[in-house]
């Protein structure tokens, strides 16, 4: 008998323990629902809304600064009907190395021509070879949230060599 006892407030704990859980998995779902903005843009998504006008794509051919190092550059000109599959990469005929000097567009970096162990190959790495999966256009519209990233000049750090 006392073994069924013990059983059964082992079995009782363990409904109280998972429901226990339940609870405060459901509790922090909906404080994090809370906390994360919404990016839709409409309040009352049920509510009929005008909706924004796409955004125009940055054009001028002019090159953008980093904003940290490694970053792809973004591209400066408009790719609306390029051609980018399997058999054919339309950024190649005036980025690749051996036509930028027709072109007068800036070299693909060396990288794009790596393997992943960093053995050099005589054309465009495959899974370099997919441009905008990296590199996009810029386009003249306001940030979704906030950006505060300070850059390293901006916290004091000065650069070395340089005079204290």
């Amino acid at each position: 008998m006392r073994s069924q006892d013990s059983s059964r407030r082992l079995i009782s704990r363990r409904v109280w323990a998972i429901a226990a859980v339940a609870v405060l998995m459901l509790t922090g779902t909906v404080t994090l629902a809370q906390m994360v903005p919404s990016l839709s843009g409409n309040e009352n998504p049920i509510e009929s809304k005008d909706p924004t006008p796409v955004p125009k794509w940055v054009v001028d051919d002019v090159r953008k600064m980093r904003n940290y190092p490694d970053q792809p550059p973004i591209i400066p000109h408009s790719i609306e009907g390029y051609q980018l599959t399997v058999n054919a990469n339309r950024c190649l005929s005036c980025h690749r190395r051996e036509l930028t000097e027709g072109s007068g567009a800036p070299m693909i970096s060396v990288t794009h021509y790596m393997t992943r162990e960093g053995q050099m190959l005589a054309d465009v790495s495959p899974r370099r070879y997919f441009c905008t999966a990296c590199h996009v256009p810029q386009a003249d519209a306001k940030p979704l949230v906030p950006n505060g990233f300070k850059d390293m000049s901006e916290l004091g750090f000065k650069p070395a060599g340089s005079e204290q």
